[in-house]
């Protein structure tokens, strides 16, 4: 944003501006102030300014000494109690939430974030600078494949049993509630957690599999494990899905063969190429029953899920041979392994050949945490970004005090928003879900929005993280603010648990199983929630803009539904943008449309909604998906390639 270049010569004039930018300490010798003409180095006419804001001014004028060391010294952002904080959380809670549970989740909400701030927050940099280390053989040559995580991993996993971060979910003391009030203490816990959420989201995704089952006698122990608030009971769960040969793809990615034994269990012989959490206690994975002939079924139909654990009773790992930890962009704080599986003792916990519909359920799960971390490091950046505006000084100025700077951090703040409000809505749903208090239509709704969040919410993280990051000029760049590890985490939220790609074309299939209702029910509860708007002048021009879009949207479902699969697959990408703006441009009318609403609600909604709301769209008016121009992509994409003359 305000950055300053970095020339090769010093006059004063010149080093006073470096000053200004941060570049050069106050120290610098011989630099003496230069008339600023035209520079207004109050904190803006008619604001007012803190006195803190007022120190940062006045330093600017301090006499000039000489230091022996030149370094940058800016104040360091600083934010408080993540809850107190965040003040569309509190609004959302009071607006939904029973007087109450109200009452009870807002004192644990607030008692979690000064936690966060005095604990964890320590402990998530400490998991950061100290990954875990593979040992593969001990000091007389025997191997070991040990993975050694630090101290501060371990402790966090204990403050995630004792917060119930897992069991709140499950307790179900607020009913349908208890979901949505476990996904806001991982919102606020995600950014400080040091990588923990990963697995966290795997072991929510394994009990709920295990509940879905009904919770048979012999997972009954597993489930109590992985929900347990006692930090010397409580367990995590792996998911190992992902083998050589394809990640999203497991029908035709998945070679491990499951061999039954002769006490009813089975051995599990393969490679798992990428297994998040591998110093996790249990796990779910996918595997092939062998037949008395050593023949298994190929394709999704010939998959069984499987539950182990990753030790036996002695400590030994249970038939796994670590293989390596993976070099990762991102998420280093977690151990990521290459597994041979050679004769895991495993129990078969789905219908032989119901592998893929059992872990459906898991997927759900980890996809909504995937939500979570992706809003919880947006409003981490834009915190960090707007208490820096309030302590940087560039060009004469707080950053706070030049409008560009601000309107690009309000930019932001509005996709933070609507994201935030799409992940409420999916746990909200989720909530009557598992509490037997959801209709047909709330569960179609969740089938459809858990993707469609999933796949925007990451690509969103992408942007607003790597934006904010810029908001820091090169200090954002700079390894040991801890900026650098938030973006890089961030980066991976659209790749895991499905790329944008592979859940548009999930979206897609929720359509054609609901034999399009999904989409009758996405137009009626986008039309109630813009009713609510009906007597506010002031949003209605935002009222009329996703109405709009809803009647383009109906349009090009109808024009493109008879063209065939091609054109929707082409159109899938597009599609499912369409359907994460108009759903969360109604969330945040819909907020704004409350008797105590803010003018930031407002205004929040109204800016939401000047985007394209439906880009599907245009692009369908712009003949994108048409067959040739499916011919032109690879034409684009391949010329100058060797492969461009052969046949693609």
């Amino acid at each position: 944003m305000f950055a300053c270049r970095l020339p090769w010569w010093r006059s004063s004039a010149v080093c006073k501006r470096w000053q200004l930018c941060g570049f050069l300490p106050r120290s610098w010798e011989r630099c003496q102030p230069p008339i600023r003409e035209g520079i207004n180095t109050t904190a803006g006419q008619g604001q007012q300014v803190s006195a803190q804001e007022k120190q940062v001014l006045e330093d600017l004028e301090m006499p000039l000494a000489r230091r022996e060391t030149e370094t940058l010294f800016q104040e360091q952002p600083e934010t408080g109690n993540q809850y107190l904080e965040d003040a569309l959380l509190q609004s959302y809670l009071k607006t939904h939430l029973p007087p109450k549970i109200l009452e009870e989740v807002n004192q644990d909400l607030e008692r979690f974030g000064n936690r966060l701030l005095t604990e964890i927050q320590a402990l998530g940099r400490e998991c950061e600078l100290n990954p875990p280390v593979f040992q593969q053989y001990d000091a007389w040559g025997r191997r070991v494949d040990h993975i050694i995580t630090c101290s501060a991993w371990r402790r966090i996993k204990e403050i995630a049993a004792e917060e119930g971060l897992i069991a709140e979910a499950y307790e179900r003391r607020y009913s349908s509630w208890s979901r949505l009030h476990q996904a806001v203490k991982l919102y606020l816990f995600s950014s400080s957690s040091g990588g923990f959420s990963c697995p966290l989201a795997m072991t929510d995704g394994a009990a709920k599999v295990i509940e879905s089952l009904g919770v048979p006698g012999s997972l009954k122990n597993a489930f109590d494990h992985l929900t347990s608030r006692d930090p010397k009971r409580f367990w995590t769960s792996g998911q190992w899905m992902t083998e050589r040969r394809g990640g999203s793809d497991v029908a035709n990615g998945t070679e491990t063969v499951a061999r039954k034994q002769p006490d009813g269990t089975y051995s599990l012989h393969g490679f798992k190429w990428f297994t998040s959490a591998a110093d996790s206690d249990v796990t779910l994975t996918l595997a092939r029953v062998a037949d008395a002939e050593g023949q298994v079924e190929q394709g999704s139909s010939g998959l069984s899920l499987f539950f182990l654990k990753v030790r036996d009773e002695e400590g030994k790992l249970n038939g796994i041979q670590v293989q390596r930890l993976k070099d990762k962009l991102g998420t280093r704080q977690m151990a990521t392994a290459e597994l041979w599986l050679d004769g895991a003792k495993a129990e078969l916990i789905s219908a032989e050949g119901r592998g893929v519909a059992s872990i459906s359920n898991m997927l759900n799960i980890t996809r909504i945490h995937n939500v979570i971390g992706a809003v919880a490091s947006m409003r981490r950046m834009i915190s960090l970004s707007r208490e820096y505006a309030r302590r940087r000084v560039a060009f004469g100025k707080l950053l706070k005090d030049h409008p560009l700077h601000v309107q690009t951090i309000a930019q932001m703040e509005v996709q933070t928003r609507g994201a935030f409000l799409l992940l409420m809505e999916i746990v909200r749903l989720l909530g009557l879900a598992e509490t037997n208090m959801a209709s047909e239509q709330d569960q179609l709704l969740l089938r459809l929005l858990i993707p469609v969040a999933k796949l925007y919410t990451g690509k969103q993280a992408s942007a607003v993280v790597v934006e904010a990051m810029e908001s820091f000029g090169g200090q954002g760049y700079m390894e040991d603010t801890g900026l650098p590890v938030i973006v890089r985490d961030a980066l991976v939220l659209s790749i895991w648990e499905g790329t944008t790609n592979i859940l548009s074309l999930d979206v897609l299939r929720s359509l054609t199983k609901s034999q399009g209702q999904v989409m009758t029910v996405f137009f009626s509860t986008v039309q109630k929630k813009l009713e609510l708007a009906s007597s506010s002048a002031k949003l209605g021009p935002a009222v009329q803009r996703v109405r709009g879009a809803t009647s383009h949207l109906t349009q090009f479902m109808q024009e493109a539904g008879s063209r065939g699969a091609a054109t929707m697959e082409l159109a899938a990408r597009d599609f499912s943008y369409t359907l994460a703006r108009i759903y969360a441009g109604a969330l945040l009318i819909e907020h704004a449309a409350r008797p105590d609403a803010s003018s930031t609600d407002i205004s929040a909604a109204r800016r939401w909604c000047n985007q394209e709301l439906c880009p599907v769209g245009t692009e369908w008016r712009n003949s994108s998906y048409e067959a040739e121009e499916a011919l032109v992509d690879s034409a684009l994409v391949y010329e100058g390639s060797p492969a461009r003359h052969a046949r693609l």
